[in-house]
């Protein structure tokens, strides 16, 4: 397989020097773990306390890593990137909501993105959080089979209408949905419905898509499973791949509460466990369709290579990668370039409302090894290669 992620100047073809040298300087932060430390706490107490930060906020990190404060402001960077023939998928990044006006303003948004993506073919494909749509606290509730109050029953019914709206809708115009992975505790119940939507509305081909979390031991026999009950009851399968997001805050729990860490044991048992996934998917890529979201390049070269050894074109529709805007530009560019097909998850959402989400980037880049050194390498070569230019 040829070797194509170090093609810098495809990879950082839209950036202007500024644009690059920002992205040196914000990765050169998040490389230092006791930096994001302290910007995180500033960041947050500057926020609580209303100080005049959003402006800073927005011409770096935001900037950067979303793609406006609202989804009309995302169409530009939807525009430019297609160029390069890689998709957007809208992400309405505001977390941490906790009343229902909010869960229905976000209900509300995900159905707008759902037109937006019916609108433009750059757009394949909408996302919503389960916990955008209820409480964390329900989720659990429900998915470990406790009894609800009559208050908290109205309320769960309240979510599924929600999630089977979003379903019903994406299904009528035809457009394809992700539903994020969150924390163990609150996923069962997500699973459960996330299931029945399948059930509902992929007996044709997979609009709707479940997120397995690789990181976790337990994902690969829960998609064996899945992949027989969804055999006996003819439906297909979309699922998102990810290796997974709160690793220490899932570890210190299980820790805390004296039960089983559901993370894998190690980096190597992470990426064994990805690529198990995704060469199941593969082997059974005519009942199921694939979102690789990854940042990985093994795995990336892994997914190329079973697609080619399987005879399967490269912009079949039941399979795409996918990374997180501002990161990872030289496997969607590259990727994109030599035809496959690419989309990148382009947040969205009010300055303020979309800290935690950049708290939690940060955060992230931080704590995955090498990931922050790989990009810093990226640009630094591609710096160098316009100045030889």
């Amino acid at each position: 397989m040829e070797k194509i992620f170090n093609n810098t100047e495809n990879a950082f073809s839209l950036k202007s020097n500024s644009e690059l040298n920002r992205a040196h300087f914000l990765f050169q932060m998040i490389g230092k773990p006791s930096l994001v430390k302290i910007g995180t706490s500033l960041t947050n107490f500057a926020l609580k306390f209303h100080l005049p930060v959003e402006g800073i906020i927005r011409k770096t990190v935001f900037d950067h890593f979303c793609g406006g404060v609202s989804e009309q402001d995302c169409l530009k960077v939807v525009a430019n990137m297609y160029t390069k023939g890689v998709s957007s998928v809208l992400d309405y990044s505001v977390e941490g909501k906790e009343d229902e006006e909010e869960f229905d303003a976000c209900l509300k948004m995900t159905l707008k993105t759902i037109d937006f993506a019916a609108a433009n073919k750059a757009i394949p494909f909408a996302v919503f959080k389960p916990t955008g749509l209820g409480k964390i606290d329900l989720y659990e509730k429900v998915g470990a089979k406790l009894p609800l109050s009559s208050s908290e029953q109205n309320e769960w019914n309240r979510v599924v209408v929600r999630f089977e709206k979003i379903c019903q809708y994406a299904y009528d115009n035809d457009v394809q949905v992700l539903i994020d992975g969150e924390e163990t505790w609150m996923q069962d119940a997500a699973d459960d419905l996330s299931e029945k939507m399948m059930e509902k509305f992929n007996t044709k081909k997979a609009l709707i898509f479940n997120t397995l979390q690789l990181y976790r031991w337990d994902r690969v026999p829960y998609l064996k499973a899945l992949h027989g009950r969804a055999k006996e009851k003819g439906y297909h399968i979309g699922m998102k791949l990810v290796r997974g997001a709160y690793m220490e805050k899932e570890a210190k729990r299980a820790e805390e509460k004296g039960y089983k860490n559901p993370i894998c044991s190690s980096k190597q048992a992470t990426d064994d466990n990805f690529n198990a996934g995704l060469t199941y998917m593969l082997d059974n890529i005519n009942e199921m369709a694939i979102f690789a979201g990854t940042h990985n390049e093994e795995s990336s070269y892994l997914l190329m290579e079973l697609m080619e050894q399987k005879g399967i074109v490269k912009n079949d529709p039941r399979i795409w990668f996918g990374q997180l805007y501002g990161m990872s530009d030289n496997i969607s560019y590259n990727l994109a370039a030599n035809g496959y097909n690419v989309a990148k998850y382009l947040p969205f959402g009010p300055v303020r409302d979309v800290m935690p989400y950049l708290i939690r980037r940060a955060q992230e880049n931080t704590s995955v090894a090498g990931q922050t050194g790989r990009e810093l390498a990226l640009i630094i070569s591609e710096r160098n290669r316009r100045k030889l230019n």
